[in-house]
């Protein structure tokens, strides 16, 4: 009979700090540079053009110089299959840098509130996932959560920024369906599926951004006259936009290398309250370098869809326990002290 495999152990409370704590900082470092570029700029699709471009180099770097755990492919079947993957991406950054460009910073996680209740949504349409009651009063406080900010926030809001931010809750929601069966594509490799995606992405986007219009703009940002008529002391538009891009890349492609490790050392439970910090700190943020206001409405908004998007990671993770455990609990049955301190397997 085969040995059987000792469970494998967990990681480090220092390696799992580590993780969450890089997301957190990066995370943070793309809404603030992301709003630094679009404040100053005309050309949120060429911005986001640029990143993915930079990501995607960044990418064939590593693969010329073996810094990556798999060599990189580049196969036209594959390609053909993520057709789908590739376009709600696109669509679904662009929706959100128009969300980010049309309103501040500190409102920029209210408009984009909805991605939870949509998601469950989607599960249920596409993959037949019924969910239990206490799941639908958690997408409710997010709801209302929503509703608070743009009705109560008491300052003027943009109807189209809050339209953007909507379409990119419901084309994320999508995504996280279609990113699992694009996995299978790519034979369940994260690191090619982030491969695939960044330069696909900007090949798809290329022409895009000069059918939206942005040629003219690209072309004054470029090499307009009014970037030598800068006042000395500050920035012009081109170098904010140099360095924007540069810095949201290099963070775009260092967290699609971190994914690997994440998806290993976090659980659902960190993720989300290390989402809420973020939260948190994004609009501390943006009230400290961009001056946006925090009113009552707005702050007790963000609170809300805290608090329902927490409740939902915690109702997921006690109905995703296995029965023979709630089982042997109901009629006393001792529990072995390993399973106790090792417990279920985390699910990728």
């Amino acid at each position: 009979m085969a040995p059987q495999k000792s469970p494998a152990k967990p990681a480090s409370t220092a390696l799992v700090t580590g993780v969450v704590c890089f997301y957190l900082v990066a995370a943070l470092a793309m809404v603030v540079a992301n709003k630094w570029v679009l404040n100053a700029t005309t050309t949120p699709l060429f911005f986001l053009w640029a990143q993915l471009a930079i990501a995607a180099g960044l990418f064939m770097i590593s693969d010329v110089l073996r810094l990556l755990p798999d060599r990189l492919t580049f196969d036209l079947a594959t390609c053909k299959g993520l057709i789908p993957m590739v376009g709600l991406n696109v669509v679904g950054l662009s929706f959100s840098n128009y969300t980010l460009k049309y309103v501040d910073a500190s409102f920029y996680q209210v408009a984009r509130g909805l991605v939870l209740p949509f998601t469950v949504c989607t599960s249920f349409i596409v993959l037949q996932s019924r969910p239990s009651l206490r799941i639908l009063l958690c997408c409710g406080v997010v709801t209302l959560g929503f509703f608070c900010g743009v009705f109560l926030d008491g300052t003027e809001i943009s109807l189209l920024g809050v339209g953007f931010g909507v379409a990119s809750s419901a084309i994320t929601a999508v995504h996280s369906v279609v990113i699992k069966q694009s996995l299978d594509i790519v034979g369940g490799s994260a690191l090619s599926l982030s491969w695939y995606t960044n330069l696909l992405s900007a090949i798809v986007l290329a022409p895009l951004l000069i059918l939206a219009g942005e040629g003219t703009d690209v072309v004054k940002l470029l090499f307009g006259v009014n970037e030598l008529l800068v006042k000395p002391g500050t920035m012009s538009a081109f170098s904010t936009f140099i360095w924007g891009s540069t810095i949201t890349g290099v963070l775009g492609f260092m967290m699609s290398i971190a994914s690997l490790l994440s998806i290993k050392v976090t659980s659902p439970i960190t993720h989300m309250v290390s989402s809420a910090v973020r939260g948190v700190a994004a609009s501390l943020l943006a009230m400290w370098l961009f001056h946006d206001i925090i009113t009552t409405g707005r702050a007790s908004s963000i609170a809300i869809i805290l608090l329902g998007s927490i409740l939902y990671t915690w109702v997921k993770h006690q109905e995703s326990q296995p029965k023979q455990v709630v089982a042997s609990r109901s009629s006393y049955e001792r529990l072995k002290m390993e399973d106790i301190e090792t417990g279920e397997p985390r699910k990728k």
